[in-house]
């Protein structure tokens, strides 16, 4: 089933206070290319997200925003710094001698300076944000992975509707290839005829001549090659493993069929067959861009 590269998901999660939210957004990408942007202090997390998220997902840019909410009751210590407090205190006694006043030190004037009693929370159990974050990530990813699910169906609906139509097109140039041989021998025959009239050339080598031309400028071979590649390609939009790169190449072999029978087969049945085709298949190159 094919998947589109384009689309979003967002989940959230509460544990004990700890609300989590996640949103992904994800565009077109030649790989896998996952961004992810979460509050500092839970940075070490952001690997175990992206090896979530790209078990699920093979191909696209994403950028996952991680945002938390947290409630939970925390407790909090102070904490006095001893040595910068006593450099503190002695530096005052050093001003107080420098002015020749009397020292007298005041423990409440001190502690107000910066950094002699600061504030600690206790620290973070990664584990549980985790837990919280895990859970926001899977909804967000269910999500994402659904609309580009639904976008994909209706891409290989797409594609399905134009392979059967280069397929006619196929049939249409194959059923007029026989007889686009024999005048092409007819016409090569006339004109070496007419312009060697005069040569005394053996009719079994024009013969030969006629016969080598025409073989260098049979489409069989393309053809053969472009119901190939059409059942190749209806394997491939049934596939469950992600086909997008496959299906791009195989796009560009059959426009290098189509454009060498057009090449070859100047008819004024078969140009404009080849020009429909030719278009079908940029249509295709176009939106296969966007398949995972």
């Amino acid at each position: 089933m094919l998947k589109s590269m384009t689309g979003y998901g967002r989940g959230e999660a509460e544990l004990a206070g700890l609300q989590a939210a996640v949103e992904i957004r994800s565009v077109n990408h030649r790989f896998c290319e996952v961004a992810v942007r979460i509050p500092r202090s839970f940075i070490p997390l952001e690997e175990r997200i992206k090896e979530q998220v790209q078990s699920q997902v093979a191909r696209g840019h994403l950028d996952i925003f991680v945002t938390l909410v947290d409630r939970r009751d925390k407790k909090r210590n102070v904490k006095l710094d001893k040595e910068l407090v006593v450099a503190y205190h002695n530096c005052l006694r050093e001003l107080a001698e420098t002015m020749q006043i009397d020292f007298q030190p005041d423990v409440f004037r001190l502690s107000q300076f910066p950094g002699v009693i600061v504030e600690e929370e206790a620290e973070e159990d990664l584990e549980r944000v985790w837990v919280a974050i895990r859970q926001a990530l899977t909804g967000a990813l269910q999500q994402l992975v659904s609309m580009r699910t639904r976008e994909g169906e209706q891409l290989a609906r797409d594609f399905a509707s134009r392979r059967t139509r280069i397929g006619s097109i196929v049939d249409e140039i194959q059923e007029r290839s026989p007889g686009l041989e024999e005048e092409l021998r007819l016409r090569i025959r006339k004109r070496l005829q007419a312009l060697m009239a005069d040569s005394g050339i053996d009719e079994m080598r024009l013969t030969m001549e006629v016969v080598l031309f025409a073989e260098r400028s049979s489409i069989t071979e393309e053809l053969v090659r472009l119901h190939s590649h059409l059942e190749q390609l209806a394997g491939m939009l049934s596939s469950a493993s992600p086909v997008g790169r496959k299906i791009d190449f195989l796009i560009q072999e059959m426009n290098r069929e189509i454009n060498t029978i057009g090449a070859k087969a100047a008819d004024l049945t078969i140009s404009p067959l080849v020009i429909e085709a030719k278009g079908e298949l940029e249509k295709m190159r176009e939106q296969i861009q966007n398949i995972e």
